[in-house]
């Protein structure tokens, strides 16, 4: 729709890297990278945009940023407004690698672990207690891009995967 590929990483950079003087002083608009507006948690699935369009580097990049400066820990460590917990759900999804771009599918889309080891423990009713492992070998804030990466011991070789390939636990191994 936006004319191929490399057309739509040319909006989305447009986005990220456009002045936000506009928008200073609007109420509501808050964590502007560009005139991105990650306080605004409808565009939350934005960043992750840019592995659809072949550049997961960018996603990688802009995830590591707005984490590393629009949430810290003291009394105004997000934002934008939690909104029934939005803010932090994707904080703590994309520490982890991950995030559902699109509300009703079982799609999770790869962003930039900030952690190096997160275990999920699966609910005992739906899968007998396994668990969900997933490491980032090298992982620091220097080494933020994913060079490789494995899931259940099969090599991924694209930047999502399915909420079945999790469900029943298993390993995600990122190499950072």
């Amino acid at each position: 729709l936006e004319g191929g590929r490399e057309r739509f990483v040319e909006r989305l950079d447009s986005l990220f890297t456009t002045s936000s003087e506009i928008l200073e002083g609007v109420p509501d608009v808050t964590g502007l990278i560009g005139q991105y507006a990650h306080g605004n948690e409808p565009s939350h699935h934005t960043i992750y945009l840019y592995n659809y369009a072949g550049a997961p580097w960018k996603t990688q990049n802009l995830v590591r940023k707005a984490m590393d400066e629009l949430y810290h820990d003291g009394p105004d460590g997000l934002c934008g407004n939690e909104d029934m917990g939005q803010m932090s759900a994707w904080y703590v999804l994309s520490s982890m690698g991950f995030y559902p771009v699109a509300p009703g599918q079982n799609v999770w889309v790869i962003g930039s672990p900030e952690f190096s080891k997160v275990v999920l423990h699966l609910d005992k009713s739906y899968n007998k207690g396994t668990e969900f492992v997933i490491e980032a070998k090298n992982n620091s804030k220097a080494n933020k891009y994913i060079q490789s990466a494995t899931l259940n011991g099969k090599p991924l070789n694209k930047p999502w995967f399915d909420h079945a390939e999790m469900k029943n636990g298993g390993t995600l191994i990122f190499q950072m």
